[in-house]
């Protein structure tokens, strides 16, 4: 009976299946189809996502439901197209749910990044969509975006038992943060740190191991690690499968359809990069922020500052996206169920 070698077993695998042994794995798509190639164990989601799924006539289903839930909800035609939208985020999510044995990640609007209140609502609204489907809130993370309002607002969704994924991060400050309001996960953005690398110095070019957004990353990851804050860390926004691989032992990493397809075409061998035991000796400093250290040490950092305000604008333009092509299909609906029309 023949024997494979380790080593000549770790050739035969795909990279991404030894990443699988390192690191969660999560499905950065709205698209039902790469889920079920990829098998993630968890989805995210975001606006920029679901309105480019929902212009795939595979979902436009989903789009109707909303609709209709949209217009029973009665009410002004912009309480009807927050009905409509919130339903949408949510549809999404429950076919989602249908195909990963984890959580998914539904977005709380940007356009609320800087009112507190306004973003506990929206959650709290959210998760009650979740529960009126049948489906438990530990099966949720709400999504936020990592202002001070941000985090404050997911410090009180944790302490009520709503578990909170806090997105475009991008500098320790806002890191430390959410460590210290006992959010559920964190989403640093390494691509966008690097975009921003690329074009506002002389160097165009990183390797994976020197990338300022897997620099970022792990020395997160390593803080945490180091002082046993309960917050996991998930890696987002790569450029490339390099970066990935640069950060293998990461708590998970969420990845688009065309990087897992990379890596799922890779045979090159994948090591464990970030690990508990190395994080415990590194010389990090345990340090406390309030507000004011807060937003000073984030503004020190212009990286973080830009490309926070940059993701807001943008997830804020998609949902108004979203929104226009719901508006336009409201008044349609209802033109059609006020008249005589039929198919």
């Amino acid at each position: 009976m023949s024997t494979v070698s380790p080593d000549k077993r770790r050739k035969m695998e795909s990279a991404l299946n030894q990443l699988k042994k390192h690191t969660v794995v999560v499905a950065d798509t709205g698209d039902f189809n790469a889920i079920d190639e990829y098998k993630p164990q968890d989805a995210t989601t975001n606006p920029s996502l679901i309105l480019a799924a929902a212009k795939m006539p595979a979902y436009q289903h989903l789009v109707d439901q909303a609709i209709k839930y949209g217009i029973s909800k009665g009410g002004t035609d912009e309480e009807q197209v927050a009905n409509t939208m919130d339903k949408l985020f949510v549809s999404f999510g429950l076919e989602i749910l249908k195909k990963v044995p984890g959580r998914v990640s539904t977005e709380v609007d940007a356009r609320l990044s800087f009112d507190k209140d306004e973003m506990v609502a929206k959650a709290l609204k959210l998760i009650s969509l979740y529960e009126e489907a049948g489906i438990g809130k530990e099966r949720v993370l709400i999504k936020l975006s990592s202002t001070w309002e941000g985090i404050q607002a997911g410090s009180w969704e944790e302490k009520h038992g709503v578990h909170c994924n806090m997105t475009l991060l991008f500098s320790f400050a806002q890191a430390v943060a959410c460590a210290e309001a006992k959010v559920t996960l964190i989403s640093p953005f390494v691509g966008r740190i690097l975009d921003w690398y690329k074009e506002n110095t002389d160097q165009k070019s990183y390797e994976p191991h020197e990338d300022p957004g897997v620099v970022s990353v792990t020395k997160i990851f390593n803080y945490y690690k180091k002082f046993g804050y309960s917050t996991v860390v998930m890696g987002a926004s790569f450029r490339n499968t390099g970066e990935v691989k640069a950060l293998a032992g990461c708590d998970l990493l969420t990845i688009s359809p065309g990087l897992l397809a990379e890596l799922s075409q890779d045979h090159s061998t994948v090591s464990q990069m970030l690990s508990v035991d190395k994080a415990k000796s590194c010389d990090l400093e345990k340090i406390h922020l309030d507000e004011k250290d807060f937003r000073w040490q984030h503004n020190e950092d212009r990286m973080a500052v830009e490309k926070l305000s940059d993701g807001i604008r943008k997830f804020a333009a998609d949902a108004i996206k979203l929104e226009t092509v719901i508006q336009v299909l409201l008044h349609i609906y209802t033109a059609i169920s006020t008249s005589n029309w039929r198919p």
